[in-house]
């Protein structure tokens, strides 16, 4: 598959603070918003090749079970699961940081479910949930910073919907990448 140069913009965005979060309206579609509590690392990489196939997600692809096992069995890390009528829709993976930071590591939908008001909902849901994450993890200092990046090779829509929820950029990085010509998809194959 032919290769090309492609120059990445990452922009890096946080909230100081409970109050800077601007939920966004309860979608039309029926979603129930649940926290994946045991480990599992079939899941979060299925989540993270269904959401991030399309977009060059591509860092995780080579860890293998105990890599994924280890890194979703820290203290503090959480995986919360969108669900439209019973199938998962996306996701949002918190993974807490010292002095009081919880990055989202991880946040988007399935294609399928784009477009349908899902994704400002499941990141406030996903931003509230790093803001009291501190009151389900016994060790954890209280949460004074919620952080993630975001790409120009993310969706569309991502870096609005971040700062709809009132996240602020801090930080831009521009970096010059090798990709393929077209992103990998969900699973090998798919194009």
């Amino acid at each position: 598959m032919p290769t090309r140069q492609i120059e990445v913009t990452d922009w890096h965005l946080e909230q100081l603070g409970p109050a800077d979060l601007r939920p966004a309206r309860v979608p039309d579609v029926p979603v129930a918003i649940v926290r994946a509590e045991l480990p599992s690392p079939e899941l979060s990489r299925y989540l993270y090749t269904a959401v991030g196939g399309d977009h060059y997600w591509t860092d995780r692809l080579a860890w293998t079970y105990d890599q994924w096992l280890n890194w979703l069995s820290r203290p503090g890390v959480e995986t919360w699961v969108a669900h439209v009528r019973g199938t998962p829709a996306g996701y949002a993976e918190l993974d807490p940081q010292p002095d009081g930071i919880v990055e989202i590591s991880c946040f988007g939908l399935l294609p399928a479910f784009t477009g349908q008001g899902l994704g400002g909902h499941l990141l406030s849901v996903g931003a509230a949930r790093a803001w009291d994450l501190a009151t389900r993890w016994d060790d954890r200092k209280p949460t004074r910073r919620v952080r993630l990046t975001t790409g120009s090779n993310d969706h569309p829509a991502a870096l609005k919907n971040y700062q709809a929820r009132g996240f602020r950029v801090y930080d831009v990085t521009v970096a010059t990448g090798t990709f393929d010509h077209t992103p990998p998809g969900p699973w090998p194959g798919a194009r």
